[in-house]
């Protein structure tokens, strides 16, 4: 699979895990874990759209098409299974390898 791919489920997974982690049970409890948890959230969502469109614009469109509908894929896989207290630590986690793998992709 390519890098590409990788780092749009990885950042699309991160993305809805922090959206739909409302309830303060599914938070950190800590306010700095919680702020971290928002931002890199929403990060790997703005950087989930930017290689959307960096792929429409550098590549075939089927696969920044086929990226999206796998992105999607995973997240209903993910609401589907439903919330769990892990949830925080593997987004951030995500996140991280997403906003990682983002960077190996657009330098190349």
């Amino acid at each position: 699979m390519q890098v590409y791919f990788l780092a749009l489920v990885a950042l699309s997974i991160a993305g809805v895990i922090e959206a739909r982690s409302t309830t303060p049970g599914l938070r950190p409890e800590a306010a700095a874990a919680d702020r971290a948890f928002r931002i890199m959230g929403r990060s790997a969502f703005a950087f989930w759209l930017v290689l959307l469109a960096w792929g429409v614009l550098e590549m075939h469109w089927t696969q920044p098409l086929a990226g999206l509908i796998l992105s999607l894929a995973a997240n209903a896989l993910v609401v589907q299974a439903g919330a769990r207290p892990w949830w925080p630590g593997i987004s951030m986690g995500l996140a991280l390898l997403g906003l990682f793998l983002t960077a190996v992709v657009l330098t190349r």
